[in-house]
């Protein structure tokens, strides 16, 4: 008889848990998952996928008078209907869930409906069955949270990106608080599905960590197509009044909306776990504390996904999930590198960026050649549309070699993977130079940036 029930147990059903146990499973491993939601995690039932599908729908209404300038006519009045939208919605992520659910049992792989907790290190609490396992090996993949304030009066009014993808009625009011990826793309949605809409952030500019450049760029982008943004600032209080919801700020603001959301960070979910019973290392974030394996301070517990904090996106959770099957159960070491990782916002205009930021660059070399460009995209030539693109190369002055691209604009994302491939690959600026460009594309700039770039020349001193 075995000593443990399962040779692995995953403890979250998301992107990162279910790949591992997948692969697990496939490599001969006796494996069970517990997930106390839905399966596929936040990115597949209430994050990237659904917010993907709703940027798709906020951008028609610019495509309706974009189409003017082509001879379409007939367009103006078109209307939209958010509970025709939802109801769409729910049914491709009801589709997806059942398919993450087939492929687990498919791999063989034990799928249990109920929140899990640890009691030690090889036995595992499920609490809709007041039942426990045993396994030689447990995973944590419970992802992350969305930050609240909990000492801010009123803020049980607000609600977080959990609840904008089931909202009974499209609000024709709304405020966005927070400046990171997930409040722009939000206040994109809203905006673009006609909603008036201001973004609150108590930084000095939105999407704090990425280049200088795209985020004034998007800012100007934002303030274009009608979202009020307003910096420096936080809510004091949200009141409830029979009419809306109003915003008391700091500075003074009185902002009144139907629906105040609240987009101020992500939480790595540790809280209930019985981490701190069985020895497990959190960092001064919550995070799960792990090493280039993705194991924790206890030998037989590893993590992966967004409760470590590394590099919190899905395609990351993904790839640490297979690495550490492959590693544990597959006779393999497999790490995974997180440097150079291709990311995406999804707002208006959307941005795709991988590598250095020109700051980053600054500090990590000595010598750095900026290349930068912003033009008007030849499809608003007819639209009649003022929207910029801009794209930016961060070189490495010395050796040649490209250490950061940014994107904004139509299908930067698209762009930035396959940019993503040559940065993993050691591309120069002499690579990009070489390289023919297709033609007529906004892609072409990417290999035609030529002119003499902006040099920076870090002082010794520094």
């Amino acid at each position: 008889m075995a000593e443990f029930d399962y040779d692995l147990f995953v403890i979250g059903g998301g992107s990162g848990g279910v790949r591992a146990a997948r692969i697990a499973a496939q490599h001969g491993a006796r494996v069970a998952l517990a997930e106390e939601y839905r399966y596929g995690g936040t990115c597949v039932i209430r994050g990237c996928v659904p917010k993907k599908l709703l940027v798709y729908a906020s951008h028609f209404s610019e495509a309706f008078e974009d189409s003017a300038g082509y001879g379409w006519t007939g367009l103006e009045n078109a209307a939209f209907d958010w509970p025709t939208l939802i109801a769409n919605k729910d049914r491709e992520i009801d589709r997806l869930e059942a398919a993450y659910l087939r492929n687990l049992e498919g791999a063989g792989v034990t799928a249990i409906r109920s929140r899990a907790r640890l009691e030690s290190e090889h036995r595992v609490y499920l609490e809709a069955e007041d039942r426990s396992v045993t396994a030689a090996t447990v995973l944590i993949a419970t992802g992350g949270q969305a930050n609240i304030d909990p000492k801010l009066p009123g803020v049980e009014h607000v609600i977080t990106s959990n609840e904008a993808f089931h909202l009974d009625r499209f609000p024709k009011r709304v405020v966005v608080a927070g400046g990171g990826y997930i409040a722009v793309e939000f206040a994109g949605i809203f905006n673009g599905l006609g909603a008036e809409t201001t973004l609150i952030y108590r930084g000095e500019e939105i999407l704090r960590g990425f280049d200088d450049d795209l985020r004034k760029a998007l800012h100007e982008e934002m303030e274009q197509k009608g979202i009020r943004i307003l910096l420096g600032d936080v809510f004091t209080r949200i009141e409830k009044t029979e009419a809306c919801l109003l915003g008391h700020t700091r500075a003074g603001h009185v902002l009144a909306a139907d629906e105040i959301m609240f987009a101020i960070g992500r939480a790595p979910n540790t809280t209930g776990l019985g981490l701190d019973k069985v020895g497990v290392e959190l960092g001064p974030d919550g995070a799960i504390v792990v090493d280039e394996w993705s194991r924790t301070s206890v030998p037989s517990i590893y993590a992966v996904g967004d409760v470590t904090n590394r590099v919190n996106l899905t395609p990351v959770a993904i790839r640490e999930g297979h690495a550490f099957a492959d590693t544990v159960f597959g006779g393999r070491k497999v790490k995974v590198d997180h440097a150079a990782v291709a990311s995406a916002v999804f707002s208006h205009p959307e941005i795709g960026t991988v590598g250095l930021t020109e700051e980053e660059a600054r500090k990590a070399v000595r010598v750095v050649d900026v290349y930068k460009t912003s033009f008007r995209p030849m499809f608003h030539t007819l639209s009649g549309r003022s929207e910029k693109m801009l794209m930016k190369l961060v070189v490495d002055g010395e050796s040649d070699r490209v250490l950061g691209v940014h994107i904004m604009g139509s299908a930067a994302a698209e762009m930035i993977q396959f940019v993503g491939i040559l940065m993993k690959m050691g591309a120069t600026k002499a690579d990009f130079d070489a390289t023919i460009a297709v033609h007529p594309s906004a892609a072409e700039e990417l290999v035609t940036m030529r002119m003499a770039p902006v040099r920076h020349v870090r002082d010794a001193a520094e």
